[in-house]
């Protein structure tokens, strides 16, 4: 399961003609989510993530394009929507896909390159390969970002951009296509969307400047545009159009507006969070899905006009994952402005505390459940109530250069926390009181990973100046002290506590004895890439790792093995817990993904 999506794509959320799925990309995935069941399927194949999509009218095939480096191919691939299965990869743009639309018996799928490519080509979907190609936008004009085809000839589509409408004709005898620009007269605009009318007589273009400009496909002229004085905020960027002809318009503030098809007079209208970046019906229109540049997913109900909030996530990248103490119903995880609760079997958010402009860098549940406890860029450790969100107490100055790790006793009258500047420092918490009892200032750099044991008597922290320190927390002093030549990202104990395991971006695991800090093995963590978290089951017979390669790998503590790998992340894994009894492996990204694994 997954709590996600790429909400900056434009159109990224589609609503497939069965009614009964919805499709949208996360990363180099494209997922297809069962409405009712919430059920998803994860479509692997794109090498990079993936950077528009579109579905065939009869529902028949879902086709995706991805980003790639600049110079290099960036691919198209055709999928079967009934198999979940790749059909064929197209690839002639280079650099990124900027938009796809089927023709309406889906004979072809037009293609729109990036900026470093601005070519528009038109692929034959029976025998997959391309018909023909040509430059997507005089020299003139701006770049075409926007690619529609027609409602009824398979052979007509519209590209349109910067300061550009084209509509196009397929000669396919000739293997050309022929462009007519459209003349809007005195307007110069940057088109955000176009949608085309059902019987094809006119479409209808968003603009960046905030208005909706209508076209007449056959004569090529503009024939009116609206609103004339109020114009929306931020710009069009959705458009649905419904069989009364009037139109929803999406901005680029967030207003979902429902229009008069005549004089674009706002009937009725709604406020989402984030800009609107897709607009997608379900079924005749009864029901409406919006997806948002904040990553929420909205469901609004045509007649009454509601907005309903059905998923969200993280927006920004994800710094930490917790359990609370032997459950594995709900979990935290926290990402730059706000700490998020998260319900596990529904996959649903149950809490958001949110604290503007400010980076929280790691969590902590207290044994007793009584609070979150919280680490902040700005210097303050913050403790919430988990079930309300209200703010308990805040330390204030707790660390020079922001907290960057915490951990708490399992009687809850201690806090250890690490800082940017490399001290740490164990607080004493009481039922009123917050003081400061020890500073311990041995690493000069900043700490990455705290682990209390169980006794409370004795901790290890892990820093990004190539040391791990074993100190005593009843006298306050170092015992052992473990050096490698890595940045530490984590750390664990092995529930018996004899030993710990450690790894970093040397891309090693290392093993290594509590009582003299002696090395006992190492083993190659990662090929390529960093590891940035790891956990370890209850019993100590396996542990997870995860890190820049995108993998989240399981691994059997004894062999020193891999026995599973998880593939699904696009963004580099930030941190992984294992639940409490074993049943999800929880992992989180930097791209502001949260991916629920069943524990093998």
């Amino acid at each position: 399961a997954l709590l996600s999506l790429a909400g900056h794509i434009p159109g990224g959320l589609i609503c497939h003609p069965d009614n009964e799925h919805v499709l949208y990309p996360l990363g180099c995935t494209v997922v297809v989510q069962e409405l009712d069941s919430k059920k998803q399927t994860f479509l692997h194949g794109h090498t990079n993530n993936v950077s528009c999509i579109v579905v065939s009218r009869n529902g028949v095939y879902i086709a995706s394009g991805q980003v790639t480096f600049v110079g290099f191919k960036a691919d198209i691939i055709l999928w079967d929507f009934q198999r979940k299965e790749l059909l064929a990869r197209l690839s002639l743009h280079k650099g990124r896909i900027e938009g796809l639309a089927f023709s309406p018996n889906s004979l072809y799928l037009v293609s729109l390159g990036g900026q470093d490519d601005s070519s528009v080509v038109v692929w034959h979907v029976g025998k997959r390969e391309a018909v023909c190609g040509s430059p997507a936008s005089a020299c003139s004009a701006g770049s075409a970002t926007v690619v529609v085809c027609s409602s009824c000839r398979d052979e007509t589509f519209v590209t349109a951009g910067n300061g550009t409408i084209r509509v196009w004709e397929l000669d396919v005898a000739n293997r050309k296509i022929r462009p007519t620009e459209c003349q809007t007269g005195q307007l110069r605009r940057v088109i955000r969307c176009v949608k085309m009318a059902d019987d094809d007589n006119y479409f209808y273009v968003g603009t960046s400047s905030g208005d909706v400009l209508k076209v007449n496909t056959n004569n090529k002229l503009m024939t009116d545009y609206g609103p004339q004085k109020e114009k929306f905020s931020s710009g069009v960027t959705a458009l649905l159009l419904l069989k009364t002809g009037d139109l929803i318009v999406g901005t680029g503030g967030g207003i979902v507006a429902l229009c008069k098809g005549s004089n674009y007079k706002v009937m009725k209208k709604i406020q989402v969070q984030g800009a609107v970046t897709s607009l997608t019906r379900r079924g005749q229109g009864h029901q409406l899905f919006v997806g948002t540049s904040e990553c929420q997913i909205y469901r609004i109900n045509y007649t009454t006009f509601k907005e309903e909030l059905i998923a969200a996530c993280h927006s920004e990248a994800v710094n930490d994952i917790i359990f609370p103490l032997g459950t594995s119903d709900l979990f935290a995880t926290c990402s730059k402005n706000d700490i998020r609760v998260w319900h596990t079997p529904e996959n649903r958010e149950l809490l958001r505390i949110v604290i503007p402009n400010v980076t929280c860098h790691a969590i902590e549940f207290m044994r007793d459940g009584k609070s979150i406890i919280s680490a902040w860029d700005d210097g303050k450790i913050r403790a919430f109530m988990p079930e309300s969100g209200r703010l308990m107490y805040v330390i204030n100055h707790a660390h020079s250069s922001g907290v960057t790790a915490i951990a708490a006793t399992s009687d809850c009258k201690r806090i250890v926390s690490g800082g940017g500047e490399g001290q740490v420092r164990v607080w004493e918490i009481g039922e009123r009181t917050r003081k400061l009892g020890e500073v311990l200032k041995e690493h000069i750099s900043a700490v990455s990973c705290i682990k209390i044991k169980k006794d409370d008597r004795e901790c290890v922290t892990a820093s990004l100046d190539g040391t791990c320190i074993i100190w005593d927390i009843v006298r306050f002093v170092r015992k052992q002290m473990i050096l490698a030549n890595t940045l530490f990202k984590c750390v664990c104990y092995h529930p018996e506590e004899y030993q710990i395991i450690t790894s970093g971006t040397d891309r090693r695991i290392g093993y290594w004895e509590v009582f003299d800090g002696s090395a006992i093995r190492e083993v190659e963590g990662s090929v390529s890439d960093s590891i940035n978290g790891m956990d370890i089951t209850s019993d100590g017979k396996y542990f997870v790792t995860g890190g820049d390669d995108h993998l989240v790998k399981l691994w059997d503590y004894n062999e020193g093995a891999v026995t599973h790998v998880g593939v699904g992340h696009s963004g580099n894994i930030t941190r992984l817990k294992i639940c409490p009894g074993n049943k999800y492996i929880v992992s989180v990204s930097a791209d502001g993904a949260i991916l629920l694994w069943t524990y093998p």
